[in-house]
């Protein structure tokens, strides 16, 4: 376990999920380059992709792979559920990722958001194995998974597959004792079995980091992206907290919070229970943008986009200027109405969260019309 919690000492990771974006929706490439570039200029080595982000493996390959010595960063990428069939078979996939990265190998390997919902698909395909057959050939380092579970289901997993060198969670301080996200059952049940961890949503999707000072008050002068990066990163067995970051303002204050890091003090730790607190209270949607829920959408509802809308009438109280904004949103053909949810149950079966998402998006157009 030390040994692999070596191979990554300054912490950060950086996350290709939330990359910037030009006026067209696309990955902007040159402001990801300057971004890369400040990151790996401080001694930062860690970036975190999928087969299923768009344009992730690509940009890595355009940033990274083409511009770097292979000394200089290491990948995490994953294997998509999703994406498996007879006809594009674990091994498609790697070969395509290879393809995409521009390498020759892949240091961390990840089998993709294991939760029960799609764990057949993964022992279908016997991706265990291969996953396996590929360190020993050495076209990846080190083999893991990422998880959204119950922390009985993950102690399941682990005890079946003790191979499995590391796991990556969910974890941030309002998940902390969520009864939905459980991180700290997943995260105690990750360090019984001695495998280092990965941190995903450190800032649950930018939720904990644009919170209203009237909530953050008992921070003083810490950021409230700060505050939750710390309490990840002050946690032991971490190898890494991934950061889905997408300006460069957010990458420079991350890379200071992680030069070094410091931990939270006792005085902080009760700061951040407050926050909690006060957050809870003005039930804010825990939504963490992952887009999951997006593809699967028959009437092309931008749920992401509605519940962050819905969030801020919770915080800053400011309907009519919110209103503009929805309208414009469904008017411009960016988002269906939330009315026009049909209620198909196709988001909730994929969303992380484990959100009732149909009961809040039949609220929706009630608070933002």
């Amino acid at each position: 376990m030390d040994d692999l919690l070596r191979l990554n000492e300054k912490k950060l990771g950086f996350g290709l999920m939330r990359l910037p974006k030009d006026e067209n929706g696309r990955i902007d490439t040159a402001k990801t380059i300057s971004m890369v570039d400040c990151f790996l200029e401080q001694g930062f080595t860690y970036f975190d992709a999928a087969y299923s982000y768009p344009g992730a493996e690509e940009v890595f390959h355009t940033a990274v792979s083409s511009r770097y010595p292979r000394d200089r960063y290491t990948l995490a990428s994953k294997m998509s559920s999703g994406a498996l069939s007879d006809d594009f078979t674990p091994e498609k996939m790697f070969e395509e990722q290879l393809r995409r990265t521009g390498l020759d190998y892949i240091d961390f390997y990840l089998l993709h958001s294991i939760q029960k919902e799609n764990l057949q698909i993964f022992d279908k395909y016997d991706a265990w194995s291969y996953g396996e057959r590929l360190k020993r050939e050495g076209k990846i380092r080190h083999l893991g998974f990422s998880f959204h579970d119950s922390p009985e289901f993950l102690d399941m997993i682990l005890k079946e597959h003790p191979e499995m060198e590391f796991v990556q969670l969910q974890i941030n301080y309002l998940d902390w004792n969520n009864p939905k996200v459980q991180s700290a059952g997943v995260y105690e049940v990750a360090r019984k079995h001695g495998k280092p961890v990965i941190i995903m949503e450190p800032v649950k999707g930018g939720l904990l980091a644009n919170l209203q000072s009237a909530i953050t008050e008992p921070f003083g002068s810490a950021s409230p992206s700060s505050m939750a990066l710390r309490f990840a990163g002050g946690l032991d067995g971490i190898l890494a907290v991934l950061s889905g970051m997408s300006t460069m303002e957010q990458l420079v204050e991350n890379t200071r919070i992680f030069s070094p890091l410091k931990k939270l003090s006792d005085e902080e730790m009760k700061a951040l229970d407050c926050v909690k607190e006060r957050i809870e209270r003005l039930q804010v949607i825990e939504c963490t943008a992952c887009g999951y829920c997006l593809s699967g959408c028959p009437e092309k509802i931008s749920i992401p986009d509605i519940f962050k809308l819905l969030n801020e009438e919770a915080v800053i109280r400011d309907k009519e200027s919110i209103g503009r904004r929805y309208a414009a949103m469904v008017g411009d053909g960016k988002s269906g109405a939330a009315s026009s949810c049909i209620r198909c149950g196709k988001c909730e079966r994929i969303c992380p969260q484990k959100l009732p998402i149909r009961n809040l998006l039949s609220s929706a157009e009630s608070r933002l019309v």
